[in-house]
């Protein structure tokens, strides 16, 4: 007799049925675990056969063979310690093979029998639905598991918990679905003093989700600026709640399988590796860019990334996702985020400054700004100076408008696109995401804004992205003034912040 165990295998957020087979024949005494498992697969036997020791069985003192198909498949983690001791249980006679074929199993074993939470349980409970199966997952995991949808959830805390429900001597009842409690609370934008153009270009960044890059002098507040952006930001939606819990719980990033509506907004250190920024390592896991999905990713200190790390950047901007190629794995994950950096005009910071500035300027910022490729420069939506504020004008300032306000102003805008987008028939959520045809029947500036942006394409020697992204901005402006056209007022604005950053870089390169 061969007893089958439906589980699952990972590539990337994608998900494979792997079926574990279960063989109990005469023979010396062997337990061998074959498919192409890794370490964490192989070492699984010493857990399953401590675990149904703790039960009070023991092993048949026979070949134990485990076949996990298809065998061509690389199986990594410990979600497959479960499916395996089920089917163990099974070919012993403990537990019922017909009522356990209509369910995917996964979760990893402790000696005593306890099962111990895995990650990619709420990938596999949508995998479950599509496949219309239930699932077994460990009682930790089971509140991801219930936000699939999913009926049939077993979450057992133990593995004499599960035999004891399917013996009829113990029910278990569905797991719950559990919000996380996001008590953060982020930096108030009434605690920025001055800087209005500053203010004015993250709201309208905020409103359409465009790319920021913001270049001043050490102590200006460019980080401040950026860790108000959260708190500008309105909450994921249904479907955009899933997306990202699908990369954490990849990533093993749910706590306690809760789920959070609040964005996310990663600030990885500039001496973080290309694997911890798009994603790799031996098991593929996804990086910050992943991570960062329908969420900001904050660079502080732009140039003091390494350059291959930043190119990097270029492909997942544009297409809103990153394929992680290894020897062993050639995975695809989302990576629609949101780019905000920060960056001084030299390495000193304050070039420009002649109380201060050091004597190697201007080559200095040449060098300095010069990590950053035209390319990538090319990517950013907005470009800002903020420069440095008297220390004595901030302290007699009043207190700007606090982030509430803005924000309800940002939500508005966001809901005039999305009303947009649905009337139309369009697969995108915010104007950032805006490109070719869609582009040309949404933004139609008038005479007077037409002329300007011809005007300006001509003399700032604009790009065709860079000309796309003038016009993106500008319907993000409009959007928030609350007018369907696109006026030369909006294109103004627009190619202000696209002039501040072509500016500075002829100027000081």
């Amino acid at each position: 007799m061969v007893a089958h165990v439906r589980t699952v295998a990972f590539e990337g957020i994608d998900v494979t049925s792997i079926d574990v087979q279960v063989q109990v024949v005469g023979g010396l005494p062997t337990f061998a675990i074959v498919g192409l498992p890794d370490k964490a697969v192989g070492e699984s036997k010493e857990r399953v056969r401590a675990a149904i020791h703790s039960l009070g069985l023991a092993l048949p003192a026979k070949r134990i063979i485990v076949n996990l198909a298809p065998a061509d498949i690389l199986k990594e983690g410990s979600h497959f310690d479960l499916p395996i001791a089920i089917g163990l249980l099974i070919s012993m006679g403990v537990l019922p093979q017909d009522e356990l074929e209509s369910y995917v199993t996964l979760g990893e074993l402790s000696l005593d029998g306890g099962l111990l939470p895995v990650n990619g349980v709420l990938p596999a409970a949508i995998h479950a639905l599509t496949e219309e199966m239930g699932l077994i997952c460990p009682q930790q995991s089971g509140g991801e598991a219930a936000w699939s949808g999913l009926e049939s959830i077993l979450a057992p805390s133990s593995l004499l918990a599960l035999i004891n429900h399917f013996k009829g001597t113990q029910v278990l009842s569905r797991p719950e679905c559990e919000m996380r409690s996001d008590q953060v609370r982020f930096t108030d934008m009434r605690e920025i003093r001055g800087q209005q153009t500053a203010r004015r270009a993250l709201e309208v960044a905020a409103a359409g989700g465009h790319n920021l890059l913001m270049l001043g002098p050490p102590g200006a507040g460019k980080s401040m600026l950026a860790s108000c952006l959260p708190g500008l930001l309105p909450p994921l939606d249904a479907s955009e709640i899933l997306e990202a819990s699908m990369v954490a719980s990849i990533a093993g990033k749910l706590e306690g399988g809760r789920l959070s509506s609040r964005r996310p907004f990663r600030e990885p250190h500039h001496s973080a590796s290309m694997a911890a920024m798009v994603g790799g390592g031996k098991r593929a896991l996804p990086g910050e860019i992943s991570l960062a999905h329908h969420g900001v990713l904050f660079l502080d200190e732009l140039p003091e990334f390494p350059r291959a790390v930043l190119e990097s950047l270029r492909q997942p901007l544009e297409s809103g996702k990153i394929s992680v190629a290894r020897a062993q794995a050639h995975v695809t994950y989302p990576a629609r985020f949101q780019l905000v950096a920060a960056m001084n005009p030299c390495r000193c910071g304050y070039l420009g400054d002649p109380s201060r500035a050091c004597n190697k300027a201007p080559r200095c910022a040449g060098e300095y700004q010069s990590k950053i490729s035209g390319p990538l420069f090319d990517r950013f939506d907005m470009a800002i100076d903020v420069p440095e504020v008297a220390t004595l004008d901030m302290l007699t300032r009043a207190a700007g408008e606090p982030s509430a306000q803005i924000a309800e102003r940002v939500a508005s805008a966001r809901d005039a696109q999305k009303a947009r987008f649905t009337r139309m028939e369009l697969p995108f959520r915010i104007n950032a995401e805006l490109s070719g045809e869609a582009l040309r029947q949404l933004v139609t500036p008038d005479e007077a804004g037409k002329k300007l942006l011809e005007d300006a394409t001509e003399k700032l020697r604009l790009s065709m992205r860079g000309y796309t992204r003038v016009l993106r901005v500008a319907r993000t402006i409009a959007d928030l003034d609350q007018s369907e056209t696109v006026s030369q007022q909006h294109i103004g604005e627009a190619l202000s912040y696209r002039h501040m950053q072509l500016g500075r870089l002829a100027v000081e390169a």
